[in-house]
This record gives C-alpha cells, sequence and structure tokens, in this order.
C-alpha cells in the first residue's frame, strides 16, 4: 500500500456550487481522458494509471465502451464542443459493431483485442448501451435514434419481467439459458437510462417504465429490508441475504448494503419526481440519503463507506470514488428540492472531502479507491468496466442542470 501524500491539502477550497467551478471541473477531468482515450476506429482505450498513461490497450469492457460515449455526448451538448461528434460517432460505431453480435444483436460484456472473451447479456450493459444512444443522439447522432427503439425491444423480449414489473439481469449469449439472479444495480441503471430516454425522445413509455422501476425498488422491495435497499433478489424477487456474502468488494454485485446505491436512488428520485411530482419519491429520497449519511459517513477521516451490513456495522470500508460522487449530487439535487439547508451542508462536506482526498490535483480526474484512512492501494486510476469518471462528471452535469432549472424557476 503506499501512503497518499497530503501534497494537496493546502489546496484552496472552492465554491462547489458555483456553475463556473462545476463546468470547469469537468473540463479539467476530460482533460485526463481527451484525446490520449480514443483508439483510431476502435472505440476507447479503457486502463489508465494515474498519470495519465495507458497500461493495457487490449481489454475492453462494454460499460467502458459506453460511458466514454456518455462523456464525449456530454461534453459536445454542454460546452457545444461540435469537434466530439466524430469521436462519439466512432464510440457508437465500435459499440454497433465490435460488441455487437449481428446475428443475436446481443452486445458482448468484455473484449480483448476486439475479440469476444465474455459473451454474457447483461441488462446492466444494455442500460448503458441505451444511456449511450440517447446522449449521442441528444448531440447530434440522429442514426442513434432508431437504436433508442432497437434495445428497447431487446429488453421488452428477454429482460422485462412484466409479472414483477422489474428488469431481469442475466443471460447467455444466445438468450437460451436465463440466470436465477435478481438484482436492484441493473434496475438502477435501467431508470436512469429511461429517464435519459425520456428527456431526449419525450416517448411517455420511458418515463413510464423509469416510475415503475423507482416505485417497485425503492417502495415495494425496500419493504422488505427495513426500508433501505438491498442489492440481491432470487428469481421471484425474495431477499438473498447471503448472495457474495465473502464478496463485500465485488465491483457489480457487491454484498451489504451500498451506501453509494441508497444515495443514487435519492438523486434519481429527485429527477423522477422533477417529471412527474409525488411525494413519496422525495420521502424515500430523504430516508434512503439520510439513512446513508447516518450510517456510512466517516466521522474519523471523512468519506463514505463502500458498504454495511444488515446490523449497519461497516462491512467494507474502503472509500469509492463513484459512492462520494453520486452522494454530493444527491445532496444537491435534495436541497434544491426540499429547500433544506442541512443538505447544502451535506453537499458541502462531501466536496470538500472529494476535494481534499479523490480529486488528482496534479494529473487530473479522481483516483479510483481509497482505503479508511484515505491511502492509495496502487498507482491505477481508471480499469476497463470500472472507472470512466463518468460517475464524477455526470454529477457535476446533474448539479449544474438542478441550479438552472432551480434559477429558470424564480
Amino acid at each position: 500500500m503506499n501512503k497518499q501524500e497530503d501534497k494537496y491539502k493546502d489546496v484552496p477550497i472552492p465554491d462547489f456550487k458555483n456553475l463556473h467551478f462545476l463546468q470547469d471541473h469537468i473540463k479539467q477531468t476530460m482533460a485526463f481522458y481527451h484525446p490520449n482515450c480514443i483508439d483510431i476506429n476502435n472505440g476507447f482505450f479503457q486502463n489508465f494509471y494515474n498519470n495519465g498513461n495507458i497500461y493495457n490497450k487490449k481489454d475492453r469492457h462494454l460499460v467502458s465502451s459506453c460511458r466514454f460515449v456518455f462523456n464525449y455526448a456530454m461534453a459536445a451538448i454542454e460546452f457545444n464542443q461540435t469537434e466530439y461528434l466524430k469521436v462519439i460517432q466512432q464510440g457508437i460505431d465500435y459499440i454497433e459493431t465490435t460488441h455487437k453480435n449481428p446475428k443475436t444483436g446481443a452486445y458482448a460484456w468484455q473484449l480483448f483485442n476486439n475479440k469476444v472473451t465474455d459473451d454474457t447479456n447483461h441488462c446492466y450493459g444494455l442500460a448503458f448501451v441505451l444511456l449511450s444512444h440517447s446522449l449521442a443522439f441528444k448531440a447530434g447522432i440522429t442514426a442513434s435514434k432508431d437504436k433508442i427503439e432497437q434495445v428497447w425491444q431487446q429488453l421488452e423480449k428477454y429482460f422485462w419481467d412484466e409479472k414483477f414489473g422489474l428488469y431481469r439481469d442475466e443471460y447467455n449469449a444466445n438468450f437460451t439459458q436465463l440466470s436465477d439472479y435478481r438484482g436492484q444495480n441493473a434496475n438502477m441503471h435501467m431508470c436512469e437510462a429511461m429517464l435519459t430516454a425520456f428527456e431526449v425522445t419525450l416517448d411517455p413509455k420511458f418515463l413510464q417504465r423509469a416510475y415503475l422501476i423507482a416505485h417497485n425498488i425503492t417502495v415495494r422491495q425496500a419493504f422488505m429490508s427495513d426500508g433501505l435497499i438491498w442489492e440481491h433478489y432470487t428469481s421471484n424477487w425474495k431477499i438473498d441475504w447471503h448472495y457474495n456474502q465473502d464478496d463485500s468488494a465485488n465491483l457489480y454485485r457487491p454484498w451489504g448494503y451500498q451506501p453509494g446505491h441508497q444515495t443514487e436512488w435519492a438523486k434519481l428520485l429527485c429527477i423522477l419526481y422533477r417529471h412527474q411530482a409525488e411525494n413519496w419519491m422525495i420521502e424515500r429520497a430523504q430516508f434512503l440519503f439520510n439513512k446513508a449519511m447516518e450510517i456510512a459517513w466517516d466521522d474519523l477521516n471523512g468519506g463514505i463507506f463502500y458498504g454495511f451490513a444488515p446490523n449497519e456495522e461497516i462491512c467494507f470500508s474502503d472509500k469509492y470514488f463513484w459512492v462520494q460522487a453520486e452522494s454530493f449530487a444527491a445532496a444537491a439535487l435534495l436541497a434544491l428540492t426540499t429547500g433544506k439547508n442541512s443538505y447544502w451542508h451535506w453537499y458541502q462536506k462531501i466536496w470538500s472531502y472529494c476535494w481534499t482526498h479523490m480529486v488528482d490535483h496534479q494529473y487530473g480526474a479522481w483516483y479510483f479507491i481509497l482505503d479508511a484512512k484515505n491511502n492509495h492501494y496502487s498507482d491505477i486510476k481508471s480499469p476497463a468496466g470500472g472507472k470512466t469518471d463518468y460517475h464524477t462528471m455526470g454529477s457535476c452535469y446533474e448539479v449544474i442542470k438542478a441550479i438552472k432549472l432551480k434559477e429558470s424557476a424564480l
């Protein structure tokens, strides 16, 4: 373990609510990746050291392929960077040719040297395919509009479970074998993708689906686990308390309650409330956020722990970048929606921690993982499938959007 230096402890604390600060931070984060991440005609490089050097040019992950499209599309939209359109198109082409199997329509989960190494069909992956096409279309890639509908149809055919009003998780390569596993994580990101697809297309079916997913996860399913959101379920959506019980650090399916997912759902509920305001959304959002901070905020060293057990003891004490980012976004949206200053207090507190420990002020972007005492484990900043700073930049975009909407309503 490499002990983190405190060389940034004297970096001035900015005004985290200032729109220019948030925009500049996005630009500085993008500068870590652009143009170094672009692999001409082959999507994006996805493995970076802290200093920006690429340590593996051949491993590719569907989630990262899609999230890089998100990064460039959002930047093109926010900053009118029309020169990014070619990069967005290249990223979309890679997803639709190299990841996609033309015979089955399936999107491969992992590649090596542009060859499929894991052809599992994950609903989680399709959520990001839908998200990337939605934002590509908004940025100006008109062909992505048809792809949005194609992904919707694939989801309806294989993944949507009408009986439970939620998405199934995983099929084999040819959609002939369905896993018994059910999880909230894929549904959470599908809710995010549906909200984005609705905002881009204004097709009400996407909003209706986002609403149904949100209610079924944050109300019906959460009722079975004391109001909090558990990660893992059986095929009939009963809680599986033991799935991955020996793996609290799993990147996509960790055991334990995830504070970052409680707050990420709080953020999504605030966005849903913007489109279809119902009181339960804000009541649930506040409960989820408040409980996550009560249990998982580290009073000693700052930051939010990765996971806690059903008895509310911390079961994994590392600090992940995305947990912090999603939480400051949730705090801001709750502050703007409820008018409660306590959420601005949390926004400031979380951002101050991130500014001191998670943001790399030398090379740019955010660090991936820190231990409980905010020390580094390695010099890897962004591994394939794990990080493209979609969470960090995405959270900044959400705060910018929410502040602008609030100001325009006054």
